[in-house]
């Protein structure tokens, strides 16, 4: 069965082309390499998809004749993804959304200023003007 086909059929893509497309954008790997969408897969391969910012691992356990349900996708494929691939989406999830809310466009001048306070805080500006003068003494 060819990868995209496959990956289709468990679920993994919407659609067909989806998956496909993903293929043709290297974001499929088995081995360690890229591979086109025409690929054969077989029952022990190791697929690596890249999708939505996480590097899911799949473990193929069998071939399904046509697309299966989500229920049922398990007895096809085995996901040997790591837990922290999922940890680091719940901490950019975090990050993008405690200080703007989406959409809200660019940073105003006083966000800019702030921004750049924050950068370059006192604690920074007393190191460096400390270094100089102990310099000087010696």
């Amino acid at each position: 069965m060819r990868v995209d086909k496959f990956l289709w059929c468990v679920r993994y893509f919407k659609t067909r082309s989806l998956a496909t497309e993903a293929c043709r954008k290297g974001k499929v790997k088995i081995g360690g390499a890229n591979v086109k969408a025409s690929r054969e897969v077989y029952a022990t391969d190791k697929i690596r998809v890249r999708k939505n910012q996480i590097d899911y691992e799949i473990e193929v356990l069998d071939l399904p004749t046509s697309r299966v349900g989500a229920k049922i996708a398990g007895l096809y494929v085995n996901d040997i993804t790591p837990k922290e691939a999922f940890d680091k989406m719940e901490l950019l999830k975090y990050s993008k959304d405690y200080y703007r809310k989406k959409g809200s466009g660019r940073p105003t001048k006083k966000d800019r200023r702030d921004i750049d306070d924050w950068v370059e805080s006192p604690e920074n500006e007393k190191k460096e003007d400390t270094a100089p003068e102990n310099e000087k003494k010696e």
